[in-house]
């Protein structure tokens, strides 16, 4: 009785105070980018983004039900960071060249797009739960006037030139104090090995001794061994570095899944909020199973985070490029179903892509890109990569179909771009999720090879595009990702752009 008289109350607190006075809707809330309503309309979509945290993580203190004390945590933790990348935004724009990068227009499409697909992906996982229908159905009305506030005034800068506001990268790679990657030696803060022989036997030890909001690099070398625990990078650990012993030597193990009470968000083995990741030879994997239903392997939100000679192993949903910039060099990603997906903008390059066979029925799509807004920056763009079977999939006598990937969401987009395709590809190249989505979304190949590569018997959807030389090179890392303004800064090797 006396939860549901807390629940009450938290309920009528609730909708009492995410009323504000005006509508989302109202015309006043038009606005250009340079007015000062701009810092107001943003300010108004903090405070009720603060109240619904507030409820959510309330009522999430009371509730019993595994599954979905599980979502509401999903939901605090993503409304968390949606208040982050809020915050940034508005930081930016009242200090254009003191914070961020050297791009104003680039950083907050970014992070305005991050906030979005934030939210979004609570709502997500909100449908479906057997939470008191008016408690939800407040949340999610109060989750879509913050997105429409968002949205608003993502369209608005759009309106912006692509213009600089200084001359170089925010100085979070600056401090240097790790040698190439190439070399022997790499100046680490803490050790990690779990037969006892460094400073922790665990990784999450090792995170959480780590410092807060850190400007200078933070390096946590893991021993070669499996690692089976759930990592999680919260994001005030900012230039956190974690180094293995090799892709095939240091491997961080799990395998939750939907089927056994996670929703996708949740049931990563590895995930990292914290801006400025770097990874470098080792493996995340979710050992799930392809019967299990979506099993993430690697979460990343992280701004700025790269993977270098990494694994990225699962089946459903292995690698979950949540959101905002990311760089893959030289991975090897394996999954079946939607392998490679998420909202994040992000280059991979000369990667081993490696479709596996997946459970009877199903069909491998190797990307689910979700851009939802069209102003967003996101997208995903590979190049220079290698895509064939992993080697169950090869030496199956029905090998399961494998595409380039679907419209998760209204503008998806992914491109291709100078890399080899074994004949595991099928000829239409891309799957149908949702007609409606085939004349908005936008998917490219540029000077592809392989039999795989052959666009003879692509599909004809009006957004599926042949690409030339000049509109392949905007999904470049130099252009896509502004790689040449923060990359070179962290010994990590990259293309800028086109090869050959």
């Amino acid at each position: 009785m006396a939860s549901v008289l807390k629940l009450f109350i938290i309920l009528l607190i609730f909708l009492y105070s995410s009323n504000p006075c005006k509508s989302s809707n109202d015309n006043s809330f038009k606005l250009d980018v340079d007015s000062p309503t701009f810092k107001d309309l943003l300010n108004l979509a903090m405070s009720i983004l603060q109240n619904t945290t507030s409820t959510v993580s309330n009522f999430q203190n009371i509730v019993k039900d595994f599954r979905l004390s599980n979502i509401l945590s999903d939901c605090a933790k993503l409304l968390d960071s949606t208040q982050e990348v809020l915050d940034w935004s508005l930081t930016k724009f009242q200090n254009p060249h003191d914070f961020g990068t050297s791009n104003l227009k680039f950083d907050l499409q970014t992070w305005l797009s991050a906030a979005i697909t934030s939210i979004a992906t609570c709502n997500d996982e909100l449908v479906g739960t057997n939470m008191s229908i008016i408690l939800k159905e407040s949340i999610v009305m109060s989750l879509e006037k913050v997105t429409t506030l968002v949205s608003n005034q993502l369209a608005s800068v759009q309106q912006l030139l692509n213009e600089t506001v200084d001359d170089g990268f925010q100085s979070w790679f600056t401090s240097l104090d790790w040698k190439p990657m190439q070399a022997s030696e790499i100046s680490v803060n803490i050790t990690v090995a779990s037969n006892g022989s460094g400073d922790y036997k665990t990784i999450m030890d090792a995170v959480k001794v780590a410092p807060s909001q850190s400007s200078e690099r933070f390096v946590i070398y893991i021993k070669k061994g499996i690692y089976r625990e759930y990592v999680s990078i919260p994001s005030d650990k900012w230039n956190m570095m974690m180094v293995g012993d090799g892709i095939d030597q240091t491997i961080i193990s799990g395998n939750r899944s939907n089927t056994t009470g996670w929703k996708t968000y949740g049931s990563a083995t590895f995930g990292v909020d914290g801006k400025n990741f770097i990874a470098v030879n080792m493996t995340f994997e979710n050992t799930a199973g392809p019967e299990e239903g979506q099993a993430v392997a690697l979460r990343s939100d992280s701004d700025y985070s790269i993977f270098y000679r990494c694994g990225i192993r699962g089946y459903q949903d292995s690698l979950y490029a949540h959101k905002n910039r990311q760089f893959y060099r030289e991975c090897q990603i394996k999954g079946t179903v939607d392998f490679i997906f998420g909202d994040a903008t992000a280059v991979f390059q000369k990667c081993d892509i490696l479709p596996r066979q997946a459970s009877p029925g199903q069909s491998n799509t190797i990307t689910a890109q979700g851009r939802e807004q069209v102003n967003a920056a996101s997208g995903f763009s590979f190049h220079m990569c290698t895509i064939s079977g992993d080697s169950d999939l090869i030496s199956s006598n029905n090998p399961t179909p494998t595409y380039l990937g679907r419209p998760w969401m209204t503008y998806s987009r992914t491109v291709f771009l100078q890399s080899y395709m074994s004949n595991i590809i099928r000829p239409e190249g891309w799957l149908r999720w949702n007609p409606a989505f085939e004349s908005t979304l936008f998917y490219g190949e540029y000077n592809n090879t392989g039999p795989g590569a052959n666009t003879d018997k692509r599909v004809k959807w009006p957004g599926v595009h042949i690409l030339d030389s000049t509109q392949a090179q905007n999904y470049t890392v130099d252009q896509f990702l502004l790689g040449n303004t923060w990359l070179p800064s962290t010994g990590i090797p990259f293309d800028g752009g086109l090869v050959g």
